[in-house]
């Protein structure tokens, strides 16, 4: 059995705190799939999202062009947030590790139900913070306070709820 992922408030906030370009692999240009929605969130929170899906490369998702490859998109990117199975996830760490520093990459994110040790292991040992099975949507909401805002219990009770990122 598989150690259960935990990641600490404190992490996760100062990860979302300090972030403001994201390139997201896996983005999809269809409103009915997860990766648009969350897009368009992060987009309204203050975060550049750069879509790279090489199916689409050369059009535009919510007002961004779409790129083939992290190596194509030009300037830095802080987090990638993968949209992908599980096992295409090692060979997204190996591009990132390799491009951590011309790009200044930061954070190698897998999506909900997208968890990849190995790729895990590439990226940490590249110097790049690793989240597994989160997703930046659900935990900017949640640590912002917008979640409790519907009703759900976050079980967080704190007055230092989480900003959208600093221009």
């Amino acid at each position: 059995m598989t150690e259960q992922l935990e990641y600490s408030d404190a992490r996760l906030r100062d990860i979302l705190s300090n972030i403001r370009t994201i390139a997201m692999v896996g983005a999809s240009g269809d409103w009915k799939r997860p990766s648009f929605f969350a897009m368009k969130y992060l987009q309204r929170r203050g975060y550049r999202v750069i879509p790279v899906n090489p199916g689409r490369a050369g059009t535009e998702i919510l007002g961004e062009t779409v790129y083939a490859s992290l190596a194509e998109i030009p300037g830095g990117i802080d987090m990638v947030d993968v949209f992908r199975a599980s096992e295409a996830a090692l060979g997204v760490a190996e591009e990132a590790a390799a491009l951590k520093s011309e790009k200044n990459i930061k954070v190698l994110w897998l999506q909900l139900g997208v968890r990849n040790d190995d790729a895990a292991a590439v990226a940490e040992a590249a110097g790049i913070d690793v989240i597994m099975d989160r997703c930046p949507k659900i935990e900017f909401a949640r640590l912002s306070g917008e979640l409790s805002w519907s009703g759900i219990n976050t079980r967080i009770i704190t007055s230092k709820i989480l900003k959208a990122p600093r221009a």
